[in-house]
């Protein structure tokens, strides 16, 4: 087995590769948690900070972990990857479990971590946190003083789209073992930095649905306007509506790249093969005809 196969994900265990998708998925979603908690609450609603610390969290654990699992860390890409090939199904359901359980641990700690008190709730740490629409938007006090909302049907297009560019990004920066390229890590980053300000004044940025699982566990019953489980299904949908997108697109590309058009240069070569054996078969009979005839010797004297 050569250098470059030993770097391919399908040749580490199956067990580490999950293992590098659980601790990829708990750090980024960790750092995620703890920017849109402590960072915003401290700093203010920073759609830059947000943007780069998102970013930066992916690219830096993808840089991390990349090599061994393939740097998935979003069941939305494990599907895409599932849909094309480049991940084998039994290892991305194992991806996919694994990767909430990961979401869901980094909430917990994020969660016994935060304090709290009579002035500064839990309600005051998760709201920037939680992914919503509508009342459930980070957004929705400033747009209910101007009587506007964003609705169910805003929060499905910018997280569908918003999903795509991420998603198309991983396939493009994998090969077909789903083995990441050297610029994998921090065009992802950059990708999902793109996501998130397409969508944090929207939903929250979920663009991830094992990172809206995790905080919606524990930010349910903490006297938040909408309680995140009953809106979760939206960031399961849009981004896996996402992967089915990208994936049937990228199955008929290579469909059609399989089917070579024919042109004048393309002429059968049975035809030409035939054109050439005739054209010696003329020649050889031109030949005989004009040979001269040799005369015969008679043996009597």
């Amino acid at each position: 087995m050569t250098e470059e196969q030993n770097t391919e994900p399908s040749a580490y265990p199956i067990g580490a590769r999950v293992c590098a998708e659980l601790a990829g998925s708990f750090l980024v979603c960790f750092a995620i948690y703890m920017i849109c908690t402590f960072g915003t609450s401290i700093y203010g609603l920073d759609l830059a900070y947000i943007v780069v610390g998102t970013a930066l969290a992916y690219a830096v654990v993808t840089a991390m972990l990349g090599r061994v699992s393939g740097g998935q860390f979003n069941p939305a890409i494990t599907v895409a990857a599932m849909l094309t090939g480049k991940t084998k199904v039994v290892a991305g359901i194992l991806y996919v479990i694994v990767q909430v359980v990961g979401a869901i641990a980094a909430a917990g700690a994020v969660r016994w971590i935060l304090p709290t008190s009579q002035t500064v709730t839990m309600k005051t740490w998760l709201t920037p946190a939680v992914n919503g629409y509508g009342t459930g938007s980070v957004s929705s006090a400033t747009t209910s003083s101007a009587s506007v909302s964003f609705g169910i049907s805003m929060a499905i297009v910018v997280e569908v789209i918003a999903a795509i560019i991420i998603i198309a990004v991983a396939m493009r920066h994998t090969d077909a073992n789903g083995k990441p390229n050297a610029t994998y890590a921090p065009v992802i980053g950059a990708a999902y930095g793109l996501g998130v300000a397409m969508t944090y004044t929207v939903t929250g940025a979920a663009l991830n649905p094992a990172r809206a699982t995790g905080i919606a566990l524990f930010g349910q019953n903490q006297g938040l306007s909408t309680q995140p489980l009953q809106q979760l299904w939206i960031f399961w949908l849009a981004p896996v509506l996402a992967a089915a997108i990208v994936a049937l697109v990228m199955i008929i590309a290579d469909m059609a790249s399989k089917r070579k058009p024919k042109t004048p240069a393309d002429a059968p070569i049975d035809e030409a093969t035939d054109a050439e054996a005739d054209a010696h078969d003329i020649a050889v009979d031109a030949a005989v005809n004009v040979a001269p005839q040799v005369p015969s010797t008679n043996p009597e004297q």
